[in-house]
């Protein structure tokens, strides 16, 4: 089986905060500079985690502001 490519790592990771609650709901998360150095990895491939959980509805981007964990339905 082929390892798991760096940016599903890191956003399997970050959903993983948001759903522990180490993220909160209106948290700002930091920026893709801090997350890039924290977990040694490139920009594109913390753009792109992102950009999954965006997709997933686990965070919103507001433009030239940052990224916010989005409320989260109840189960």
């Amino acid at each position: 089986m082929p390892a798991k490519a760096k940016w599903v790592l890191l956003a399997d990771h970050f959903r993983a905060r948001i759903e522990s609650g180490e993220w909160a709901p209106g948290e700002k998360l930091p920026s893709t500079a801090q997350l890039k150095q924290e977990h040694g990895v490139s920009q594109t491939v913390v753009r792109q985690a992102i950009l999954v959980l965006q997709t997933q509805g686990f965070v919103e981007g507001v433009h030239g502001v940052g990224v916010f964990v989005a409320e989260q339905p109840d189960p």
